[in-house]
């Protein structure tokens, strides 16, 4: 029966999906039944995490690797009952991310319609009611514990263990997607619910786990939310989402600030007990990772800053994103997060100090080793640049994109220079060799949410045809409505060659403020 394995996944496909019933009693709402222990207004800063709930160490259960080896990078401080069908493990776990001063937990959801007490992900369901009667003694005695969000995981979309691959443009695939979602509020009682612009805050993972997906799935949610639950979902949608929602996240906050409507951040990552993955390590420098994370947080103007801080992870073991208490750092993170989390409620601002905040301009020479006056290259990931000399000329040479055809050069200016701005103009001198590519552009970090993809992280400030001449030239792009907050994947603005194997090479940029 071997051959019909590679049919299995077209055989699941083709069955019809009927939803099954919930498996939770907290459905066929009314506005009435809404009501969340605690409350905040749409504008209140408030900080959560993601909390990940697989482990079970009496099975074993994310403790070890299938071979036997240890599953974990970093390891908790007290593992006896460390399972999600203890409710004294939740318990102590809800009193830790209190002492964090942390709002609400997301857990990462692995539900899948119908696994209800099988199937390889049944405990996704089998520990939504021991967090619920944790949190129901910590409320009996007379604690306010953290409110609950969804993080639905996504990669359920594609690994369910059911042979499905789910499209989201399909009736039978939204069915599906709706599906998971409800099941996992059926279980948890209404007054638990981290509640935003009047519903349930519900984290999406990647996109990219579903077969296919447009706008229209978000519509659908929302109407079917509405007749189970007499709310719509506050939906936080990762990048990677076509469509609009409430609000929008980048994952990988533990590798670095993501400042989206919604801000992700983390005290940094490796992944090394986990088999099969290529080295990644994003050292905690003994904790100044997660507090320069933090301080450029608070950088931004509290008027234009995320209102939800996300620290990822509260403990994602595998990856060594987690602030709980472990071995490893004890409740260094757990007391550094309750700082920083009461200072970002309060609104508190942290000035950019620097050398440039008086300049008039801020310039880089890509020289081999480039000469830097506020201005700097950032290569790397579709970035790629290498330092050449053509002509005579040192200069940097955008290099292949692994991730599509167009090749960048990523620049970021000095945050004394300027940071996160209401909206102001700039001019930006490209020196360029005239060959290599048939177009370069500029996207720059804006302050209209409007004027592109991700908030207007990517507006569009211009383009300049390349005529092959091989001479240097110098092109000028008048750039307004600036923000110039680091969200261009980092950087303030990029430059794009497009073109076939297209190459850029600059020697010098030259950034001036206007109208002062």
């Amino acid at each position: 029966m071997q051959f019909l394995a590679p049919l299995l996944p077209m055989l699941a496909s083709a069955v019809p999906f009927v939803a099954p019933d919930a498996p939770g009693s907290h459905i066929s709402l009314a506005e009435a039944d809404v009501v969340p222990a605690v409350a905040w207004t749409d504008e209140e800063p408030i900080v959560g995490t993601y909390f990940f709930y697989w482990y079970d160490r009496e099975s074993t259960a994310h403790f070890l690797n299938g071979d036997g080896s240890d599953a974990l990078v970093d390891h908790p401080t007290n593992p006896d009952g460390y399972s999600w069908k203890s409710a004294d493990w939740w318990e102590r776990e809800l009193r830790d991310v209190l002492d964090a001063s942390i709002d609400f937990i997301a857990p990462v959801y692995w539900g899948v319609p119908g696994q209800y007490e099988s199937g390889h992900f049944h405990w996704s369901f089998e520990g939504l009611p021991p967090l619920v009667e944790a949190w129901e003694r910590l409320s009996a005695a007379g604690e306010l514990p953290p409110q609950v969000a969804l993080f639905y995981d996504t990669s359920t979309l594609r690994h369910s263990g059911e042979g499905r691959h789910i499209d989201l443009t399909t009736p039978d695939g939204k069915d599906w997607f709706y599906t998971t979602i409800r099941d996992f509020f059926s279980l948890i009682p209404p007054k638990m619910w981290a509640m935003r612009g009047g519903g349930p805050i519900v984290f999406l993972y990647s996109a990219a786990f579903a077969k296919a997906q447009d706008p229209s799935i978000f519509g659908y949610l929302d109407e079917r939310f509405r007749g189970d639950f007499a709310c719509a979902p506050y939906v936080v949608r990762e990048v990677s989402w076509q469509g609009e929602t409430d609000a929008v996240y980048a994952w990988g906050g533990a590798l670095g600030l993501k400042p989206y409507s919604v801000a992700a951040l983390g005290p940094g990552y490796d992944h090394h007990a986990v088999p099969g993955r290529d080295p990644l390590v994003v050292e905690r420098r003994g904790g100044d990772f997660y507090r320069e994370s933090w301080d450029t947080l608070l950088g931004f103007h509290p008027d234009r800053r995320a209102r939800i801080a996300m620290v990822e992870t509260w403990n994602e073991l595998h990856e060594g994103t987690d602030i709980c208490d472990t071995v490893e750092f004890g409740r260094q993170y757990i007391d550094m997060t309750a700082e920083y989390a009461t200072r970002f409620r309060a609104g508190e601002h942290i000035a950019h100090a620097g050398s440039y905040a008086d300049a008039e301009q801020v310039e880089v020479s890509l020289t081999r080793e480039p000469e830097e006056a506020g201005l700097r290259l950032l290569s790397g990931g579709d970035g790629a640049m290498e330092a050449v000399v053509l002509d005579g000329v040192e200069c940097w040479e955008t290099r292949p994109n692994a991730h599509g055809p167009a090749r960048y050069a990523y620049f970021d200016v000095d945050e004394s220079f300027l940071f996160d701005e209401a909206g102001v103009s700039v001019r930006v001198d490209v020196t360029y060799r005239d060959s290599g590519c048939d177009t370069f552009e500029v996207h720059y970090d804006a302050s209209d949410p409007s004027a592109s993809v991700r908030e207007g992280a990517f507006a569009h400030g211009g383009s300049v045809s390349v005529g092959g001449t091989g001479e240097w030239k110098t092109a000028t792009f008048e750039l307004a409505g600036c923000r110039f907050a680091n969200r261009a994947n980092g950087a303030d603005f990029r430059l794009a060659a497009l073109g076939v194997e297209p190459r850029l090479a600059v020697s010098r940029i030259v950034v001036r403020r206007t109208g002062r």
